[in-house]
């Protein structure tokens, strides 16, 4: 059995810092690309931004240099270093991956998701 479970969201003010974490467990083969997305109230879920096993990574225009995504391949863990941030970047913020539990097999998993309020 896979799980991916996120931490670290919580309130911030407009202009401060949070760091996200992602971590995959279980009987895993391989973990393959990383995603963090996000869904505000009333809105679609977004991606904000992706990572592959590679290292590679995309990012939507809204966050580009303010949020940084990475990875610890060997811990199975990926991270959204979040900064400058602002009022409309709240919202719960979800992990993907893509993950192999035998070779042949991949498929989709989503975290729990986790609560970003920026707010003064």
């Amino acid at each position: 059995q896979v799980q991916v479970v996120e931490s670290g969201g919580g309130l911030v003010q407009p202009g401060g810092s949070l760091r996200l974490s992602c971590a995959a467990s279980g009987s895993i083969f391989a973990v393959y690309a990383m995603g963090w997305y996000r869904q505000a109230p009333g809105k679609q879920r977004e991606l904000v931004a992706a990572i592959t096993s590679g290292g590679n990574t995309n990012y939507a225009d809204s966050v580009k240099g303010r949020f940084t995504i990475s990875r610890d391949n060997a811990r199975n863990t990926g991270y959204l270093q979040m900064n400058s941030l602002k009022p409309e970047d709240t919202a719960v913020y979800y992990c993907n991956a893509a993950i192999s539990v035998r070779i042949g097999s991949v498929n989709d998993y989503w975290g729990q998701g986790t609560q970003v309020t920026v707010s003064s």
